[in-house]
């Protein structure tokens, strides 16, 4: 089986789930966050070398103040808990996202992790969090035409290449595959520039109820896609000159 080098996924569903469980909200994230360790285990192990979780969204910060510190005090007690285990599965943890607005404890929760597996060589395992794609683009583009105006850079010089590397993920590699749960069927701002050439896997599948088989079979998809980044394959080429 062929396996993605970089999965993204959006992990969606959790308030949903818990309103079927008539729960508050707050019960769904819990699930979703326990599921999300399993997810990231089993990541690792199974050699992907890349892994990006949409953990919280620029736009969530618009939620009720009460889910949005709960959400907070969720990813600091994860970061507590988890970051000797991640040092033990060889996880390189790091954050990717605007977190000059997340709480002084989160925002040292994060360092911490973030030093504490910064040799680590297996899974490169990425939070977005406070996140969004068109505010990075932005900042990137903001950068660039700083760059230009302080004479460093000539407009000519600007190119795809340059664009990328500006952008918060590099040097991470553009996601082969953005797996979303929940049965919604957009980016919601997520990696717009480094999904041009993604494959997508939309599944009804609520984010607390995905398992390791369900990742399997999001695996399973991918292997089969053919990916031609706007070329057209060999066996087309052969149809046509059939025909």
């Amino acid at each position: 089986m062929t396996l993605p080098k970089h999965i993204a996924i959006i992990m969606d569903g959790n308030g949903r789930w818990a309103q079927l469980k008539r729960k508050p909200r707050t019960f769904g994230h819990i699930k979703g966050t326990r599921v999300a360790k399993k997810i990231i285990t089993a990541c690792s192990r199974r050699g992907i070398k890349n892994l990006t979780l949409y953990a919280f969204s620029s736009e969530n910060w618009f939620r009720p103040q009460a889910e949005v510190s709960f959400l907070m005090k969720i990813l600091r007690r994860y970061l507590d808990r988890e970051t000797e285990n991640l040092v033990k599965e060889n996880i390189r943890f790091s954050v990717i996202g605007d977190l000059s607005r997340v709480p002084a404890d989160v925002y040292k929760a994060i360092l911490q992790a973030g030093e504490a597996t910064a040799q680590c060589t297996g899974l490169n395992l990425v939070f977005a969090l406070s996140y969004g794609s068109r505010q990075e683009i932005t900042l990137a583009v903001r950068e660039i035409a700083e760059r230009v105006a302080a004479g460093e850079l000539s407009p000519d010089d600007i190119d795809e290449a340059m664009i990328s590397t500006s952008l918060s993920t590099y040097p991470t590699p553009d996601p082969d595959l953005i797996v979303r749960t929940s049965g919604e069927q957009r980016l919601s701002n997520f990696l717009l520039w480094q999904a041009a050439y993604s494959e997508f896997y939309f599944t009804e599948v609520l984010w607390p109820n995905f398992t390791e088989s369900h990742l399997e079979e999001a695996l399973s998809a991918f292997s089969v896609r053919q990916r031609r980044y706007g070329k057209v394959s060999t066996n087309d080429n052969l149809e046509k000159l059939s025909n």
